[in-house]
């Protein structure tokens, strides 16, 4: 992605942005931040670095009491990505098109210690992604590197870094102390080709995932969203073995599985933003949280496929984060679905948002020793 242009608030114009613009050879003026950009495309190319304001970490937006939902917590660290995805909820959730960069680390990690220690009794999981790409600006910016450094001396957080890039090289040679889990949005080399545009090519995430494995990181698996089109359960089978022959079972923090969701509004952005997309003219269903999805049994049907590989390329049979916690056994769960798919697919499932919260903490205490004590379900209820 070429950078078209850079403005950083004089608040945060600090001799550490600027040496690490100029050594990024990125042209840059200091100038108050800009009016909202009506266009979520309009400002991909224009970084803007920001202060901080308000509260940035808070609970994914998309929980929701009708789904088991996993409980994660975001830091709105970024705001907009380069990429360009048919199905991106960015178009039709932002505001202000404007990419924004909040380049006050030290006031987010103010906030983050503050909440943490609050509740040092739990685990809190923490990610960069929601409203953009935590490592696709990583050249431009040094974020993550800044974020994996404070991170790697909490006691009770993990940083989750969500990425559809192959931008790993600025980080691979950090003292991570694995508290940073490096995760990549993955699909089909066909949804990648045809829906993803701009990102990474699949072969170059699964290189990337294979370099951050060697430098010791967590990784994380998220099969999301899985896009019907005719014959894609062999597609999928097929793709998930290559997925885990790129990294280490025992290095992988979780691996998650959802499925195509919109709201009903976003429909028609979609079919004007990427009218050569087809993805919108499958048959979708309105769900309790107010988001089209594949009617149940098509969904089944897609998870299905994905679990049998899965189970082949792992070598677990019991996929069900409810059971024993081993070594080689990383946490499965799926995103946004309720317990009766979680209990026809894999015979049981959470009681609720916060039983599933638990179920991490409980996997990532035993498999990777935190200093811990030893995770308790009421602390996460």
């Amino acid at each position: 992605m070429a950078i078209k242009h850079t403005k950083v608030v004089p608040e945060q114009a600090t001799e550490s942005l600027v040496n690490a613009l100029v050594k990024a050879g990125i042209d840059y003026e200091v100038a108050p931040e800009a009016k909202p950009e009506p266009n979520y495309r309009s400002g991909k190319r224009n970084i803007h670095f920001v202060s901080k304001k308000g509260e940035t970490m808070d609970t994914c937006a998309t929980i929701s009491d009708k789904y088991i939902c996993c409980n994660v917590k975001v830091l709105k660290s970024v705001s907009n990505c380069p990429y360009d995805c048919s199905y991106c909820f960015l178009q039709n959730y932002l505001n202000d098109g404007n990419t924004k960069v909040v380049a006050d680390i030290a006031a987010m990690m103010d906030e983050v210690k503050q909440k943490c220690e609050a509740e040092p009794q739990r685990l809190f999981r923490i990610g960069t992604w929601e409203l953009g790409d935590s490592l696709a600006l990583e050249n431009e910016t040094g974020q993550a590197q800044h974020l994996i450094k404070a991170f790697s001396s909490l006691p009770n957080a993990l940083l989750e870094l969500k990425t559809k890039s192959a931008i790993v090289d600025p980080i691979l040679g950090l003292d991570h102390q694995q508290k940073t889990v490096v995760s990549w949005s993955l699909n089909t080399e066909y949804i990648v080709n045809s829906q993803e545009h701009k990102t990474a090519r699949l072969h170059e995430r699964l290189e990337a995932l294979t370099k951050v494995t060697k430098a010791g990181y967590l990784v994380g698996i998220h099969i999301d969203p899985m896009i019907y089109y005719e014959n894609c359960e062999s597609d999928y089978a097929g793709f998930v073995k290559q997925v885990i022959e790129a990294t280490n079972a025992e290095q992988i923090a979780w691996i998650s599985l959802g499925s195509l969701r919109f709201n009903p509004e976003m429909k028609k952005k979609m079919e004007h933003n990427f009218p050569a997309s087809t993805i919108s003219a499958t048959e979708m269903i309105l769900g309790n949280d107010g988001k089209l999805r594949y009617p149940k049994p098509l969904r089944l049907k897609m998870y299905e496929a994905v679990l049998d590989a899965l189970r082949e390329a792992l070598g677990i049979q019991d996929l069900s984060p409810l059971t024993a916690v081993t070594k080689h056994k990383p946490l499965f769960y799926f995103c946004m679905e309720r317990s009766d798919v979680w209990k026809r697919l894999l015979g049981d499932s959470p009681t609720s948002i916060g039983h599933l919260d638990y179920l991490f903490a409980r996997s990532l205490q035993a498999r990777f020793k935190f200093e811990l004590h030893a995770p308790v379900l009421r602390d996460y209820m």
